[in-house]
């Protein structure tokens, strides 16, 4: 492996953990990135790039389970907690309702989504369109009152009609999480209630996902491609727990219209000087 090869999966992990739980759209950028600039299929070939945006995304979930640990471990019941704290807290089956949409529609149209979806023009619509969405969110957040603002208060209703509108996200470009924290502020989220309950959706989806692709692609985990693997891996998992930390922070206090209007400035720029 050369440096050139190193420099790539890097900057790839760092794509990848900047906007794998922003509400930008990794698998967006991952395409423009790759796609536009980098090529990473020409170095190993189609396979092995597209294993490595996998092993790359189970960086980002991995800073996830480390951010959330004490909610996790609360969800599977190896934390101790009062009876009265096991009543108001996120239940697993709540989170699982959620997850349900969205699982059922990806096995269905997985094959379609596959072969017709991934492409740069796919993609920015999926940018253009999700951009209208959180901006229509935050306009509806205006006009009436918050009513829940913590994970704990978050109803089965809401956790399915957030999976539901989650997804609009098998459309690529579109974004899990602009979907997901959209879809929890039309429903009476705040904006940090709304990411927390996103990002704790993702972990199941997301390694359940990346594993079952990882057995389909188990023999491209060559010794000469493992250094690319773990160059983008412990990037994309260094950037991810910066990110989402930094990100959690300020979702309250920015809200979806700053990241809306960088989407759409992202797929027009795209648009008219690389296409």
């Amino acid at each position: 492996m050369n440096l050139w090869e190193i420099f790539v999966a890097v900057v790839l992990g760092i794509v990848e953990g900047l906007t794998e739980f922003a509400p930008v759209s990794s698998t967006g950028h991952m395409i423009i990135f790759d796609d536009l600039l980098f090529q990473s299929k020409e170095l190993y070939g189609q396979q092995v790039a597209n294993t490595f945006k996998i092993v790359i995304q189970l960086g980002s979930i991995l800073a996830v389970v480390i951010i959330f640990r004490e909610r996790f471990l609360s969800l599977l019941g190896l934390k101790k907690e009062t009876t009265k704290e096991k009543q108001t807290k996120l239940k697993l089956s709540q989170v699982f309702v959620g997850l349900l949409p969205a699982g059922i529609f990806g096995l269905m149209f997985e094959d379609y989504i596959d072969e017709h979806l991934f492409s740069i023009n796919t993609v920015l619509i999926g940018l253009v369109v999700g951009a209208f969405l959180m901006i229509a969110a935050d306009f509806v957040q205006k006009k009436r009152t918050v009513t829940t603002e913590t994970v704990d208060k978050i109803t089965y209703k809401q956790a399915l009609m957030v999976g539901l509108i989650q997804c609009l996200s098998l459309w690529p470009g579109f974004s899990r999480s602009g979907s997901t924290i959209s879809g929890g502020v039309m429903l009476g989220m705040n904006h940090r209630t709304a990411s927390d309950f996103t990002f704790i959706m993702a972990v199941p989806i997301m390694a359940g996902a990346s594993g079952l692709s990882l057995l389909k692609n188990w023999e491209y985990f060559t010794l000469d491609a493992l250094p690319f693997f773990i160059a983008g891996f412990i990037s994309a998992f260094v950037v991810a727990l910066i990110s989402i930390k930094f990100f959690l922070a300020l979702i309250n206090k920015v809200k979806l219209v700053p990241f809306a209007i960088y989407r759409i400035v992202l797929a027009a720029v795209i648009y008219f000087v690389f296409l």
